[in-house]
């Protein structure tokens, strides 16, 4: 299979590993080289609790050649984070995603300073900017949604995930990208929202450096999402955003990226802002609908708010003004479907320092990796942890935020965009964009889960939210309160 080939195609390390002091228990496996990269891919939770059972809380495994420290404990987070020079996340990207996108290494000599460039760009997803960006995308997320969705009065069915990529698809490439000079929407974006989900699907294995001719069509399908966003086509159109339009006059300073190379760019920038929000916006829909206490009183809550600021729709009210319940909802289906997992690649051999009384030894090159959902499963940090409890991070009337572990407070207790130098930072815009649609759904919609379906859970190991191998249906109809005024 491909997955096998993926890890011949990493390299073999044919080395005897003999562990050296201080060093965390060695987990190899039985089959050479492979060691236990089958059994965390088919179920990465499991695998690690039966790690941690028989080793503790950091033990080191062999997959696929590459020696992986996993760091268990949320109390030990915060001391990995400070070993910021010894521990190092983008050499993690500069190795992998200009293959996976298409495009050449941005440290390289030939470009200098781009880098940096592309770094100060994300400060446009911030402050002021952020606002505008945000505004633009509930206006294009209310442009899609009343042409597609409010001119039907009866019940319709859909499913849950496609519903909310269509939607939020499209209003992201608007809001990012602009919209032709004489339309309001964009062509194609049926094929080229079908394109971008072949890409994602085999991302987690393009992102291993998988080479992408080993997949049938996935060159081409590559190819065609690039395209999409070559200047000479994109520099027509209008209204884009500030984020955006920085970055294509950037690009343009350095003469050696190559047109197709800026478009590969600006592929990347819109699956960003796409693969993780999407997922999580489909869980946060769900847990909703297959809860309906707590879809009562999440849009109770949206609809006084709105109320009593008279207002049909506001970006201002969405992002500032939703209750605490509405944003433990949220928080509460990130926790339940988020897989994310925070890494670093060792810079050089040194004795990692985990508070007063407790250090490892690493070796440069192993990769330390930060495994959230295990402190998410706790009993000890989340009662009854399997179950959905939409106001798990509400107390009092407001947010809570104290959740312990061995009689301690947890500085981090819920990462869904990462931490540290591997922190999302496009994550306040992720954010905005699932309270954005949420509140769209819940204030113009009656939402009802189909029957017949059994219980969905996201799949056991991946990368930032996953989704079940099947869709979840529902239906959904206007608003009685809403019909008369569309």
């Amino acid at each position: 299979s491909c997955f096998f080939l993926l890890l011949y195609l990493l390299g073999c390390d044919c080395a005897v590993c003999c562990r050296r002091e201080n060093e965390p228990p060695l987990i190899k496996g039985w089959i050479p080289f492979l060691g236990k990269a089958l059994e965390f891919r088919k179920d990465s939770l499991k695998f690690l609790l039966e790690q941690k059972r028989k080793h503790g809380d950091i033990f080191t495994v062999r997959m696929a050649g590459k020696y992986m420290t996993f760091v268990l404990d949320p109390l030990l987070y915060p001391h990995i984070i400070k070993h910021s020079q010894q521990l190092d996340f983008r050499e993690f990207l500069q190795n992998t995603t200009p293959r996976t996108f298409g495009y050449p290494p941005v440290h390289s000599k030939m470009f200098s300073g781009l880098k940096e460039q592309i770094a100060y760009s994300f400060t446009l997803l911030q402050g002021n900017n952020l606002t505008l960006l945000t505004e633009r995308m509930l206006d294009n997320l209310m442009l899609v949604f009343r042409q597609d969705h409010l001119g039907h009065s009866g019940w319709r069915s859909g499913s849950i995930y496609q519903f909310c990529l269509s939607m939020m698809f499209e209003a992201t490439l608007l809001t990012m990208y602009g919209h032709p000079a004489a339309a309001t929407r964009h062509g194609g974006v049926s094929a080229l929202r079908d394109d971008f989900l072949k890409f994602d699907s085999k991302f987690h294995l393009l992102v291993q450096q998988v080479p992408i001719w080993l997949f049938w069509g996935m060159k081409a399908v590559r190819k065609n999402l690039i395209n999409y966003f070559m200047p000479d086509h994109i520099s027509r159109w209008t209204d884009m955003s500030e984020f955006i339009r920085m970055r294509m006059e950037m690009f343009e300073d350095h003469e050696n990226l190559r047109d197709v190379d800026k478009a590969a760019h600006h592929f990347a920038m819109l699956w960003a802002a796409l693969t993780n929000s999407v997922p999580a916006t489909f869980w946060a829909m769900y847990y909703l609908l297959s809860h309906p206490e707590a879809l009562q009183v999440v849009r109770q809550e949206i609809q006084e708010v709105f109320q009593i600021s008279d207002v049909e729709c506001d970006c201002f009210l969405i992002n500032n003004g939703l209750t605490t319940s509405s944003e433990s909802a949220i928080k509460e289906s990130f926790r339940l479907s988020s897989v994310t997992m925070s890494l670093r690649v060792v810079q050089e051999d040194f004795n990692l320092r985990l508070g007063e009384s407790r250090s490892i030894a690493v070796r440069e090159g192993d990769i330390i990796i930060m495994y959230p959902q295990i402190m998410y499963f706790d009993p000890e940090i989340y009662e009854e942890p399997k179950k959905f409890r939409f106001d798990r991070y509400v107390h009092n009337g407001a947010e809570k935020t104290d959740f312990y572990k061995d009689n301690q407070k947890l500085k981090h207790y819920l990462m869904p965009f990462g931490l540290g130098s591997s922190l999302c930072p496009g994550r306040f815009f992720a954010m905005s964009q699932i309270k954005q649609f949420l509140c769209l759904m819940l204030l113009y919609f009656d939402l009802q889960l189909e029957d017949g379906q059994s219980h969905f859970e996201p799949r056991k190991a991946g990368l930032g939210f996953k989704l079940h191998s099947a869709d979840i249906r529902f239906r959904y109809r206007l608003c009685t309160s809403r019909q008369n005024r569309h």
